[in-house]
């Protein structure tokens, strides 16, 4: 159902007053996924990682192909889980807090 014009303009107005007041909220609110939709592909990105673990160390003296296969699905799972948690920080999901600690002790410890 397509609002009206009065609401409308409601909702433009509340929208600039976000911008004013806090344009990271903003920012996070507007590039968000639906649904926690991020946060269940994380999981299953982590479970499709374990899989692959799992199929590579169980076929590796039988079958070194399937091994392989295992091998390449935990790569591109570990390197989708890592571009989501390194976007989902840079975005300024709450939640990032534990990354940004841990990239302030890398930089220090280097």
């Amino acid at each position: 159902m397509p609002l009206d014009d009065r609401e409308q303009k409601i909702l433009e107005e509340i929208e600039r007053h976000l911008y004013e007041e806090d344009p990271r909220l903003a920012r996070t609110v507007a590039t968000a996924p639906l649904g926690g939709r991020r946060r269940l592909r994380q999981r299953l990105a982590a479970v499709a990682f374990l899989v692959g673990i799992v199929v590579m160390l169980g076929s590796f003296t039988t079958s070194p192909f399937i091994a392989g296969l295992g091998f390449v699905v935990m790569v591109a799972s570990a390197g989708y889980l890592a571009t989501t948690v390194r976007a989902a920080a840079e975005v300024g999901a709450v939640g990032s807090g534990w990354l940004d600690r841990f990239q302030d002790r890398w930089r220090r410890e280097r």
